[in-house]
């Protein structure tokens, strides 16, 4: 029996993130995840009498082929997966994880034929573009031991920030910022180790509100390609290709990143070289989940941290929010500005509208954490 947890979940997935309806085809690929989590999604998705396509991965493997991989059979891979995604109506990615730390010894050239190869054109061309879909992490014991808390008390967390939203009510109130970022020209984000200049203007915000990610609650645009300016240093984990990266600091002229620090400087670099727009940003979002308050090296979790903006090397979304970059990097990463964090400022066109995590003009008041919590 899959218990009441996993249902609801399903649920929220299936009818709610991507809106299946009959006959349509769904591939739901899980990674490391637990069996009653894809069993309830199975359901569900023949309850709605959708049809499920089932890709189980497991990340042991995944590595074991990409240690070996050359470009010719990552080109293979991908021509298959590329050819399954565009037969699908909407896409359900579920990612567990036995060991989080798996890919930590792939060696940068590797990953980069994945990323370049097989990640980018199926899922940021391909999936991203041409399918409904929604990603979400596992509960599972890893998961549980990287966010530093007992099995028992991740899984309560975990459900309830995942199903504890009313995500029809967040999605109304998330409507007035996405109204004031479409007229705004020059963004200003200020902080202890912060001091941010760039222009959105003219690239359309977009409100996340359960449709793509769960958790979700951000709202997204990219800055305008060659406008940053400034140095921020960001102030949550974020693990990439399996390595933890702490202390990262980056500065900014003209839009390019021309100095890159962090607790391994020169591994980072080389992500920021892997191509001519890694070293540009693709994406600027606000995160407003009101139960998300701390990081936890995951982020799916961390980038809709309440108070917290993400400011992306790499790619942007081109159907959505496009400033023109291309890379086969798009790594979200988070700088909380909640009085714990270090507090700080946001201003759009000169005008202060988010102070230490707080929204302060009352158009988007109904974005503070009180107002959105079920």
């Amino acid at each position: 029996m899959i218990c009441q947890d996993y249902k609801k979940l399903a649920e929220v997935l299936v009818q709610y993130s991507v809106s299946l309806k009959k006959g349509e085809k769904v591939l739901i690929e899980a990674i490391d995840s637990p069996e009653e989590l894809v069993h309830a999604v199975i359901e569900e998705v023949i309850a709605v009498n959708a049809v499920p396509v089932i890709d189980i991965k497991l990340m042991r493997l995944q590595r074991a082929l990409l240690m070996k991989a050359n470009e010719d059979g990552i080109k293979a891979i991908a021509e298959s997966e590329l050819n399954r995604m565009k037969q699908m109506d909407a896409w359900i990615g579920i990612r567990g994880a036995i060991n989080s730390k798996q890919l930590v010894d792939i060696p940068s050239k590797k990953m980069e034929l994945y990323n370049t190869h097989w990640l980018k054109p199926v899922h940021f061309e391909e999936r991203v573009n041409n399918t409904k879909w929604v990603v979400l992490r596992a509960p599972t014991p890893s998961f549980a031991q990287d966010a530093k808390m007992s099995t028992e008390a991740f899984e309560n967390y975990y459900f309830k920030v995942c199903t504890g939203i009313n995500w029809e009510r967040a999605s109304k109130a998330m409507n007035p910022l996405v109204d004031l970022m479409n007229k705004t020209d020059l963004v200003q984000i200020k902080g202890a180790e912060v001091n941010l200049s760039f222009s959105i203007k003219n690239i359309p915000a977009v409100k996340c509100d359960g449709h793509y990610n769960i958790p979700d609650l951000e709202v997204f645009t990219a800055p305008v390609k060659n406008s940053v300016n400034g140095t921020i240093k960001y102030n949550a984990p974020s693990s990439y290709n399996g390595f933890t990266f702490e202390n990262i600091k980056l500065e900014f002229k003209d839009g390019k990143i021309i100095n890159a620090q962090a607790n391994d400087t020169e591994r980072i670099n080389k992500i920021f070289d892997s191509d001519k727009g890694a070293r540009f940003v693709g994406e600027f979002a606000l995160g407003l989940h009101p139960l998300i308050n701390n990081p936890i090296d995951d982020i799916l979790f961390d980038e809709k941290i309440n108070g917290s903006f993400h400011f992306t090397p790499g790619g942007a979304y081109e159907n959505e929010a496009d400033n023109g970059n291309r890379s086969s990097v798009h790594w979200d990463l988070v700088c909380i500005q909640t009085p714990e964090y270090g507090g700080g400022e946001i201003y759009f066109d000169g005008k202060l509208i988010r102070k230490n995590g707080r929204f302060v003009i009352k158009e988007l008041e109904n974005l503070n954490p009180e107002n959105l919590v079920c």
